[in-house]
């Protein structure tokens, strides 16, 4: 849920035109078709110029595979307000991507918001999903780790402005959050009931996670309906999981559900 990791120098995107005409940045690196594509979604308020993403793309590069990375509506350089987006809306900001510019079976990897936006979409596109991998993924954060934990002070904020600036740990900028966020993430609420996910999925997350606490990865292990699904508990690992062992780990778990 939280933003990005550092951020890293990246090529000149290409956009995906949606209907209500805003603009999806995207990067994409080609290779072999009859390989398995990568997808990587990122998390709420970051970008597709972190280190995970482009870690990613080194590995598929190297590896021949196709990847793409993509800023949701509102973030990094696509176009659009943040506060007017929500996870239904990012959520379809995904599909597209899954639509528009690949074909065949996709991994997709979502890093916290991008983890609930993944396993969202697996469930629209079951036959273009052929596994997960979840990275500090965070489904339901807008009501566990938002709404049921904010004060009566802020819940009266965002009930009588509509918005919540929030002080962020990861930079100068705040987290604007919305009463409309809150709200339409009622309709996406994933760990109260078995979800229709019969794709193997890996689920990395650290213990020291201070955004998006530890528990959260066995209630998502409990709620896909597949049985293949493992979860790498990381005992120093934070939020971003980000450091070079990080890195290698996630391509390694990427490698092997792919390839």
């Amino acid at each position: 849920m939280s933003k990005s990791d550092t951020k890293q120098p990246t090529l000149r995107p290409q956009f995906i035109e949606r209907p209500d005409g805003e603009r999806i940045a995207y990067i994409k690196t080609e290779g072999d078709k009859d390989l398995p594509g990568i997808v990587f979604l990122g998390g709420y308020m970051s970008d597709m110029t972190g280190s995970k993403a482009t870690a990613l793309e080194e590995f598929a590069v190297k590896n021949s595979q196709n990847f793409v990375r993509f800023d949701y509506m509102g973030h990094g350089q696509s176009s659009g307000k943040f506060t007017d987006g929500t996870i239904g809306r990012w959520t379809e900001d995904a599909l597209a991507v899954i639509d528009d510019l690949t074909t065949g079976p996709q991994v997709l990897v979502g890093s916290s918001m991008g983890g609930w936006i993944m396993l969202n979409a697996a469930i629209k596109r079951p036959n273009r999903t052929k596994a997960l991998v979840g990275i500090a993924a965070a489904p339901d954060f807008t009501e566990d780790l938002m709404w049921d934990k904010f004060s009566p002070k802020i819940k009266d904020t965002l009930l009588n402005d509509g918005v919540y600036y929030e002080p962020s740990e990861y930079g100068d900028e705040s987290y604007a959050i919305t009463l409309n966020l809150i709200e339409e993430g009622r309709k996406h609420l994933l760990l109260g009931s078995e979800q229709p996910i019969d794709c193997p999925v890996r689920l990395i997350q650290g213990v020291k996670d201070l955004d998006v606490p530890w528990e959260v990865a066995p209630q998502i292990l409990e709620s896909v309906r597949s049985k293949d699904v493992e979860l790498t508990l990381v005992k120093n690992g934070d939020h971003r999981l980000s450091e070079p062992e990080d890195l290698a780990r996630l391509c390694h778990i990427v490698s092997e559900i792919s390839l």
